[in-house]
């Protein structure tokens, strides 16, 4: 059963009871709020997502609740709690939906072990994965989101997901924060894509969540090996390129770019050096959408 199957009344009863109890990919995940405006952007940005059943292991608990301040005693404020504890201090109302999103990506990267972790964006086309590693601000969220309604599956902006052993990458389609300058860029560029409200004034500046194509979501139990690596990097006016990169250089940026790779040891070091032997990679300069498209199109073709 989907999201999208509730009333909004059975959907705000989940919500404020029990816990609305979603799959996200290889995790299960239950959510709790009893915020009005958060039950409605839910039950519009999670619709395609499937219900877990009762009797399913749920990995992660979190709640987004209301909080009193004495210094603000005014403001309405709201916090993210994971099995009671609250990693981030309270926010303004208005921003309930994206720290409910970053705690959930703090609550991955920290607690997820038994999987390889790359801060990276990763896609699918012709049933193989293109790992698109990044650091903060270089584009991968606008870059994957782009590419998503273009023909590529969505496994994640945020997280390349490998089973360090068999090599197998798992799709963790969620909602994607796109930042300032990127939201015009893509309202302008995908005028088809599901977008949230616009979240001003957060730590990242103002926000807007994109939500996942449906087929992302409902292929996510469709594990792929990766063949592509591409290191991308938006540049205003840079004409695009896609040079072939070393894979001593492409090792030393993966490793880097993990969150678990030292908690992993010789299990990351030795799935990195195989995920590395085995693909093509490349490092990619852009400014144009449709340059990017046409080179990486060119590329997971061959």
């Amino acid at each position: 059963m989907k999201v999208a199957q509730l009333s909004l009344n059975e959907f705000s009863s989940l919500l404020g009871g029990c816990g609305l109890r979603i799959k996200i990919g290889p995790f299960n995940l239950s959510v709790q709020t009893r915020l009005p405006s958060l039950v409605h952007q839910l039950h519009l940005m999670y619709a395609h997502y499937s219900l877990v059943d009762k009797h399913e292991i749920v990995e992660f608990h979190v709640r987004i609740v209301s909080r009193r301040s004495i210094r603000q005693p005014f403001a309405r404020l709201v916090q993210f709690e994971v099995d009671g504890r609250t990693p981030f201090p309270p926010v303004p109302l208005e921003q309930a939906l994206s720290t409910l999103e970053w705690g959930i990506n703090l609550v991955i990267a920290v607690r997820i072990n038994h999987l390889l972790l790359f801060h990276s964006a990763a896609v699918e086309r012709n049933g193989q994965v293109l790992l698109l590693p990044a650091w903060p601000g270089s584009g991968k969220t606008t870059l994957s989101a782009m590419l998503m309604h273009r023909g590529y599956r969505l496994f994640s902006d945020e997280f390349g997901l490998m089973e360090p052993q068999l090599g197998e990458f798992y799709p963790l389609p969620r909602l994607m924060p796109l930042k300032n300058q990127s939201i015009n860029v893509i309202r302008n560029y995908l005028p088809e894509a599901v977008l949230g409200p616009e979240i001003p004034g957060t730590l990242k500046g103002t926000v807007v969540h994109i939500c996942p194509t449906q087929e992302s979501i409902d292929r996510l139990e469709e594990t792929v090996e990766a063949r592509w690596i591409v290191f991308p990097k938006w540049v205003a006016g840079a004409a695009v390129q896609l040079e072939p990169l070393p894979q001593s250089e492409a090792f030393l940026l993966l490793a880097t770019n993990a969150f678990n790779y030292e908690a992993l040891g010789e299990i990351a070091f030795n799935a990195v050096t195989n995920l590395v032997r085995g693909c093509e990679c490349r490092r990619l300069v852009y400014s144009d959408f449709d340059d990017a498209l046409t080179v990486l199109n060119e590329l997971t073709d061959g």
